[in-house]
């Protein structure tokens, strides 16, 4: 016999509501996914790496074309706010204080993982595509690669494609920005 437990979902507005009260605060790594609320793995040096090198990359090449986000909440929908490691943004004047990026406001997410690669092939980025995100990479920093997913659908990414050391890749929404792998990787 099979026991099933019941979850309880929450929406971002009470998610909200439980960091304004102090349930959750800001040394709590979680995120909001389909209404559940999801410890992130601890960031080891590697990764953080990773992210630091885009973070420059992109603002040397995209200063005052976008909003560079690091680590920072994006709005997908009432049940999701997930956290991608770097967002390009549609530049806002007050720089998103008076709400977090929603679908339209972003350019492109990057998630980079070395222990989360699975789950965010299975989870984060089926729910990027669910919610018309344009363009996501994956930088895999194991298997030293970057894949690409544009064209979103309810089904998934239409469109996926894996660059390696030694490609270059642009932005959708600048092909004229061409950025290497090796840059990304390092």
């Amino acid at each position: 016999m099979s026991v099933q437990l019941l979850r309880r979902k929450f929406t971002v507005t009470q998610y909200h509501q439980m960091i304004e009260a102090g349930i959750l605060t800001e040394d709590d790594r979680v995120e909001l996914i389909r209404g559940e609320i999801v410890e992130m793995t601890p960031i080891n040096r590697r990764h953080s790496a990773h992210v630091s090198r885009l973070n420059e990359l992109f603002i040397l090449r995209l200063a005052q074309l976008v909003t560079v986000g690091v680590q920072n909440p994006v709005e997908l929908n009432d049940t999701s706010e997930p956290q991608p490691d770097i967002s390009l943004l549609r530049r806002k004047a007050d720089f998103y204080e008076s709400g977090h990026p929603k679908p339209q406001d972003i350019l492109l997410l990057v998630e980079v993982a070395d222990t989360t690669v699975e789950s965010d092939r299975e989870i984060k980025i089926p729910l990027y595509a669910e919610n018309g995100i344009v363009e996501v990479w994956l930088v895999d920093i194991n298997e030293q690669c970057i894949e690409v997913y544009r064209e979103p659908s309810p089904n998934g990414y239409q469109n996926i494609q894996r660059f390696v050391r030694g490609e270059n890749l642009s932005i959708l929404a600048f092909p004229e920005i061409i950025i290497s792998v090796d840059e990304v990787l390092g």
